[in-house]
Parts: C-alpha cells; structure tokens; sequence
C-alpha cells in the first residue's frame, strides 16, 4: 500500500526513513494563519486547532494521490498563546527568553487519509520545562543554530543542541520532533501497509 507524507518537514522525513518506512513525499499548501485565527475566533480548542490543520494537510494530498496518506501539524503553547515558527532569528531568540525557566506545550495532530477522507488521527501533548539558562548560553546557541530555529515553533530541533534547554520533559521524543511515531506505526502495520 502506498504510504504519503504530506508534509516537507525534513525531521518527519527522517524520523520515518530511519523507522524503515517506504513513503513518498507530497505537499499541498493550506492557508494555516488565517485557519488558526478563524477556529481562535470561533473559541476552538488548541488541541482542535492543531488536528484540523493535520487533517486538512492529509486531507488536500489525499483526494488525488491513492493510499495512505500522512498529515502532521503542531504547535507550542506558552502561557495560553500559541506560538507559530518565527520569522527571524531576533524573534527566535526573544522566543527562546520568553521561554526561560517557564513550562510550555507541544500540542501534535497526525491524521492519516485515504481517498480525501479521514481515516484514523492521534493528538498528542508533551510538557517541556526550560531550565534558567544564560544569556550568554542563549546568544551562543542561536549563533550555533541559526536558520535552523525558524524550521520549528519553539526555536529549537531537540533532537540537536536544543536539548540543552530544558530540565525536564513529560511525553513522548518522537512527539516532540512532530510525529508520533509508535502509534503510526502501529496503525500502518493494522492497515497492512507495512509488515506486523
């Protein structure tokens, strides 16, 4: 069964081709700010947010690309606000202070579609907490980083330096990088698109 990722996220690529999943990629743009502002102005939860824009993602490849399709979506939530990918490395790094000794969320949606409809998702929610880090520590890390921090919502691929800002985490690595790769798995094995 062909499996698609609906998504250019390079981690979500990696994640899956070092799981040893056969997939393709393709990508079909939605229009995610003004999403977010009408299901915000609608009182829309976080969670809901977030899976509907995985869905949509899914959704949009699979109505004219057969087999699975795979959507991914998420976003960080510090203090109630949501945060979108920052748009400069000034952002990033006021982000990465806002951050600072302070707990903030990772909300993820995967939705897996077939034939432009929705057959299975899961949401997930990992609890990151900041260590109090330097300023010092903060302006060599972003020097290190650099564009990379505009790739993700929080300013940092924890699956790299970025682990050194948080003192502790509460959920799942996988969904910290953006796909939940166990429950997937499983779901792909279920539908016999990969062996069980």
């Amino acid at each position: 069964m062909n499996i698609i990722l609906a998504s250019g996220s390079s981690i979500r690529k990696q994640i899956l081709n070092d799981a040893g999943v056969l997939f393709e990629t393709e990508v079909k743009p939605i229009d995610e700010v003004a999403i977010k502002r009408s299901m915000q102005q609608e009182g829309a939860s976080n969670i809901s947010i977030v899976s509907a824009l995985a869905e949509l993602k899914s959704i949009k490849v699979s109505a004219n690309s057969p087999g699975l399709v795979i959507g991914a979506d998420q976003i960080m939530v510090l203090e109630g606000a949501i945060y979108d990918k920052p748009k400069t490395i000034k952002e990033a790094r006021e982000r990465l202070l806002l951050m600072r000794n302070k707990t903030h969320y990772l909300m993820g949606s995967i939705v897996v579609s077939e034939g432009g409809v929705s057959v299975w998702r899961h949401n997930s929610k990992v609890e990151l907490t900041a260590r109090n880090f330097s300023e010092e520590f903060i302006d060599h890390y972003v020097y290190k980083e650099g564009d990379a921090l505009l790739k993700t919502v929080g300013a940092y691929r924890f699956e790299k330096r970025g682990s050194q800002l948080f003192s502790n985490v509460a959920g799942d690595f996988f969904s910290v990088l953006g796909l939940p790769l166990l429950p997937l798995l499983d779901y792909l094995r279920t539908r016999g698109a990969i062996l069980s």
